[in-house]
């Protein structure tokens, strides 16, 4: 009998990421739900400093919504040519929340006349799993790489069509969903995670 769990996101890209990619590692085990499927509950405001901090928020929201598992994440890139920038304001860094080619060219412009050799950056990525009882488990997934100076690639989402991952001649939107979910921060952080959402669903009966 599979278990209920709700992803608590809105963005379709990282829905059938996500929904992908747990799946995978649950073999059928858990129902994945999108939040999507509760059109009352609302958005859940990003207002914590970290990645670690925001997937949490979005979590127990949905948990405390629903009374069902949650899980969230909270990602982004940084940059170390901007300090670390756009960082947890990776999805409204041009001050247009969720419009993707803004953002990234927002990067690019800040990042002209920066040499290849000084143009590194990872993605990270904190996914949070939250109980209805209050238990709560985070992990962490890194992405390493540097920025490419124009967009390449039609897979995936967000910056993927700039960002070259270490030791690839290839955008992340260049490579297969397979190829991604095994090298992402999101897959590397949800592969950490996935032991403890199977075991904290299965104590539910």
């Amino acid at each position: 009998m599979s278990q209920r769990l709700v992803l608590a996101t809105r963005n379709q890209g990282k829905i059938i990421e996500l929904r992908r990619i747990l799946d995978a590692i649950s073999q059928g085990t858990i129902e994945l739900v999108s939040v999507d499927q509760y059109p009352d509950i609302p958005d859940v405001e990003e207002t914590g400093s970290t990645f670690e901090e925001n997937a949490l928020l979005k979590a127990v929201a949905i948990s405390n919504a629903t009374g069902l598992p949650a899980i969230a994440d909270d990602s982004g890139l940084c940059v170390d040519a901007l300090g670390g920038a756009p960082g947890i304001f990776s999805a409204r860094y041009a001050g247009k929340h969720g419009d993707d080619n803004a953002n990234l060219n927002k990067v690019l412009v800040e990042l002209q006349g920066v040499e290849d050799t000084k143009r590194s950056a990872h993605f990270t990525c904190v996914t949070a799993l939250v109980m209805p009882d209050g238990r709560k488990v985070t992990k962490t997934g890194e992405f390493h790489g540097f920025i490419a100076h124009v967009p390449v690639g039609e897979h995936g989402f967000g910056y993927d069509p700039i960002f070259i991952p270490q030791g690839s001649s290839i955008t992340s939107a260049q490579m297969s969903p397979h190829e991604k979910d095994l090298r992402s921060h999101r897959g590397i952080s949800l592969r950490a995670i996935a032991p403890h959402v199977i075991e904290l669903l299965g104590t539910l009966g």
